[in-house]
């Protein structure tokens, strides 16, 4: 009943919306600006309108980078799929629960809260948040279901765009996602909202966004036994079936919060000039060039990481250490950072000999982390107290730190033409905890004529010596406690990719080389690997078309010159085989199976109180086909799927663990929907 009632306040709240883009976009055709720097009416009136456009923007000067409108049929069924989030996925479990990336390259470094890097998928990102520049307001509504009564999974998503005239826009969106898992004590609710802002004119361009974000996940700490999968009859005295939530778990009264809110402004004032463009034989328009601008942003984030278990029984057995309360588990950290960036750009293209554009800033970062878990626990018997763990060695932690940075940076790029594209990048830190700081990267690109069609080339390589998160050095919870000293990281970048439209070819190639590389070790510490480790990766993108038959083959293999350090599967690949055609002329379909392979390895595995993956030696996982079958449709404004997610379930191998002791999801039926509101 709860998730129809959102569904329905989320219509109504569609609605409403699409009410108030009726009248601004009744208010977006009309002409304004400077006299003369628009169009006539009746010259436009009869033109089409163009299609919606999208962007996102970076820190620190909020510089585009263009972006899609989702509106593709294609692998629309994916994104109800946990272990589909990318070709290679080691997942716990079920839509919205904790993974990491198998393909190294395309794996998310850690930030400074290092506790949201194992749900950087679902999470929103400033790199992931989208503005809109649309001529009529869009709504995009999507809902997926599917599962019984115990597996039940619930995800509702909106975005909304619009524009109040030519130089404001403004959109948000909304995410709720409930899914009870497929085994006992899997349940994830996470909701996320967010907001944001542009206004573009000829000297003044603004932008904002403000999202907010909360997700409640159920730890279970993995089966009791992998044996329930691989051979139920053997554990359950010669029963062959067993039904997924009566499988023990290792924890059932344990969940972790994870919540945070992003603000991001940035402003522009642009000096220039005014100039005529000739429109055509009869009209001369004036056209503002902008020369320089001067900017500012502000970037607040702030995170907040809550882990509880009630069962000291199961936290005793699970965990090895106890330092602060035996009576059970109440972990809090929280961290913010407030930066303020200024910064000047030399604008590429203001003149024709200004073929490239020059950016330098100063940015100056406030921050705080605070551990409010770290305090003597009051009415601990002498034998309680006693029990505790004691603390390491050296350790020493204060449970409020606040850092103040400076760092100095600046770019140099070219971004108009066709010919050739790029920029390169500096960042230096200055004082603080990143004094001494050095981060170089750049990236080049071109396209030329070969055999009748366009081939893409391009490359990017990067250099960095820098500090690590201040939580790898310093931590304090009630099962992990360190205080370690590590020196810097350095990591040498390089690849590039090939693009070949005729034959639909995709070549990706890159290699990483890291000098005292950050992970967790076996014991789920924190630890520096000081010498050279070396990460090569290669990727064919290959897709075939006969007719209305389709056959798209991602196929990717890496190698790690050190496993026992970044645990790897050598080969990876999805593929994906369907029909793509259009049935009754308006129905577009696409019928098939996709399916995502990767050889046996060593895989991390997961420590729900840090919601960390580290290494282990002791289990392999992988060696498993898990396939889709599926058939998704276009109508008009409406696009949906039937999906029977790992339709081959024991069908070639019964060992389906993508991360030790969290087999992936078994055999299900779901369903999506996406209905474009756009008037």
């Amino acid at each position: 009943m709860k998730r129809h009632l959102i569904f329905i306040l989320i219509f109504i709240a569609v609605t409403a919306a699409d009410a108030f883009g009726q009248q601004t976009s009744m208010r977006s055709q009309q002409p304004g600006g400077r006299i003369g720097d628009s169009t006539p009416t009746d010259t436009t009136a009869s033109k089409p309108r163009p299609k919606p456009s999208a962007w996102t923007v970076s820190s620190p000067l909020g510089d585009h980078s263009k972006s899609t409108v989702d509106t593709m049929l294609y692998n629309i069924q994916r994104r109800a799929v946990a272990s589909m989030a990318s070709d290679a996925y080691a997942t716990t479990g079920t839509l919205g629960a904790e993974g990491i990336n198998m393909i190294f390259l395309n794996r998310p470094s850690y930030g400074t809260f290092i506790f949201d890097h194992s749900l950087a998928h679902s999470l929103p990102s400033l790199a992931k948040f989208k503005f809109y520049n649309v001529y009529t307001p869009m709504t995009l509504l999507s809902y997926d279901f599917g599962g019984s009564k115990e597996n039940h999974l619930d995800r509702l998503h909106a975005i909304f765009a619009g524009n109040v005239n030519r130089n404001i826009g403004i959109g948000a969106i909304l995410d709720y996602n409930y899914a009870k898992g497929a085994y006992t004590s899997q349940a994830v609710k996470d909701f996320t909202f967010g907001f944001s802002f542009y206004f573009n004119s000829h000297r003044y361009d603004a932008q904002a966004l403000y999202y907010h974000y909360n997700c409640l996940n159920k730890e279970n700490g993995g089966i009791t036994d992998d044996l329930y999968i691989t051979d139920p009859a053997e554990v359950q005295g010669g029963v062959e079936k067993v039904e997924p939530k009566s499988i023990p778990t290792r924890l059932t009264a344990a969940h972790t919060r994870l919540n945070g809110d992003r603000l991001f402004t940035t402003h522009a004032f642009k000096l220039g000039y005014w100039t005529e463009e000739q429109v055509n034989d009869t009209l001369v328009r004036d056209v503002y060039v902008p020369v320089t601008k001067f900017i500012y942003s502000l970037d607040y984030d702030g995170h907040h990481h809550h882990f509880i278990n009630t069962n000291t029984a199961q936290g005793s057995e699970f965990w090895a250490n106890t330092y602060l309360n035996p009576n059970g588990t109440d972990d809090n950290t929280r961290y913010w950072l407030v930066t303020n960036t200024l910064g000047v750009e030399l604008l590429e293209g203001f003149r024709k000999w200004a073929r490239f554009g020059i950016s330098a800033y100063a940015q100056l970062q406030n921050r705080q982390f605070t551990f409010a878990n770290y305090y003597p626990v009051p009415d601990l018997t002498e034998e309680q107290a006693a029990a505790l763990t004691p603390l390491p060695e050296g350790f020493s932690i204060t449970p409020r730190v606040n850092h103040t940075r400076l760092a100095v940076g600046g770019e140099i790029s070219k971004r108009q033409g066709e010919a050739i594209k790029y920029s390169a990048r500096a960042k230096f830190g200055l004082t603080g905890g990143i004094k001494g700081d050095v981060n170089l990267d750049g990236d080049v690109s071109t396209r030329f004529r070969l055999f009748g069609d366009t081939v893409a080339i391009s490359a990017y390589g990067g250099f960095a010596n820098t500090s690590n998160s201040f939580l790898f050095s310093h931590y304090i919870s009630n099962h992990f406690a360190w205080s370690n000293s590590f020196s810097k990281t350095t990591e040498i970048k390089a690849g590039g990719t090939l693009t070949i439209p005729w034959t639909r070819t995709q070549v990706t190639i890159g290699f990483r080389d890291y000098a005292n590389y950050i992970y967790f070790n076996d014991k789920a510490l924190p630890a520096q690997y000081a010498p050279h480790i070396q990460i090569f990766s290669a990727t064919l993108d290959q897709k075939l078309r006969f007719g209305i038959w389709n056959w798209n083959n991602t196929v990717t293999y890496q190698a790690s010159s050190e496993q026992s350090v970044i645990p790897l599967p050598a080969l990876a690949i999805y593929s994906n085989m369907f029909l793509d055609f259009t049935a009754f002329r308006v129905l577009r379909l696409n019928i098939g199976v996709d399916c995502d392979y990767y050889t046996r390895y060593y895989g991390l595995a997961y420590q729900p109180a840090t919601m960390s993956f580290h290494t282990q030696h002791e289990a392999q996982v992988g060696n498993f086909a898990f396939c889709n079958a599926y058939v998704s449709a276009h109508l008009y404004k409406v696009r949906f799927y039937v999906l029977w997610s790992h339709v081959n379930q024991g069908w070639f191998s019964k060992n389906y663990f993508s991360v030790p002791h969290y087999p992936v999801n078994p055999r299900c039926l779901l369903f999506g929907l996406t209905i474009d509101f756009a008037n």
